[in-house]
């Protein structure tokens, strides 16, 4: 019995002895974290190319355009051949005229339609010097053949014009699309300006075949169209 006490208390005290150290010994510290890689850098970005420079267009200055109501552009085509006293002369005229007119630049460009030309206008036939007035009958015809058999005007409906003046008192210089072929005159004209407002007035010959045109004619040429022909041009731009 006393040895089993004995055996007793020395158990316990063995016990005792183990938690004590255990409570006493200071604990690893924590493993440390794995050292995180510094993160990579991003590559600099390339310097960007400086973009170019787009040198601003010279200032064209204000545009005038055409005044249709004030403008007039007149052909008078005469008869010729053997049989021209049975025939009639014509006036051609167009009222219906756009376009622009530049100032600054010296420069002009408008068009005008064939199909929307007037024929022999009682009051530009007796300025023209006609006195004789064809009836209306004669009036339809000479437009559907000058529209048809001469101009082609389905094909080649508008006239373009493009002039430019190179130098204060010169002519200018002219360049008429008609039939899809152009051709660049030198022209004289009076020209006026005064409160924004530029008039120009001037007449020329011209020559159908310069154009590629046939002018018109019948009975083996007995009756026709003379080749030349004078244009006369009153323009107004505001």
């Amino acid at each position: 019995m006393t040895n089993l006490k004995s055996h007793l208390i020395a158990t316990l005290c063995a016990l005792w002895t183990l938690w004590t150290l255990s409570a006493c010994t200071p604990l690893p510290p924590p493993a440390s974290a794995p050292a995180t890689a510094p993160a990579a850098k991003a590559p600099a970005a390339a310097p960007s190319a400086p973009r170019p420079v787009t040198p601003a267009a010279p200032d064209a200055g204000p545009l005038l355009r055409i005044d249709s109501a004030q403008s007039l552009i007149v052909a008078t085509v005469r008869r010729g051949g053997i049989l021209a006293r049975l025939g009639h002369d014509h006036v051609v005229a167009s009222h219906a005229i756009s376009g622009t007119v530049s100032p600054s630049r010296n420069r002009a460009d408008f068009t005008f339609r064939l199909d929307q030309m007037n024929i022999d206008e009682a009051d530009l036939r007796r300025a023209a010097g006609l006195e004789k007035q064809p009836s209306a009958d004669a009036i339809e015809g000479t437009r559907h053949n000058m529209l048809t058999k001469v101009l082609d005007a389905d094909r080649y409906p508008v006239v373009t014009v493009h002039a430019e003046r190179l130098a204060a008192g010169q002519p200018l210089q002219v360049g008429i699309t008609l039939h899809g072929v152009t051709r660049t005159l030198a022209i004289p004209v009076a020209l006026r300006e005064a409160n924004g407002v530029i008039n120009v007035q001037g007449t020329v010959n011209l020559k159908q075949t310069d154009f590629g045109l046939t002018p018109f004619s019948v009975m083996g040429g007995a009756m026709s169209v003379q080749d030349q022909m004078e244009l006369r041009f009153d323009l107004t731009a505001r």
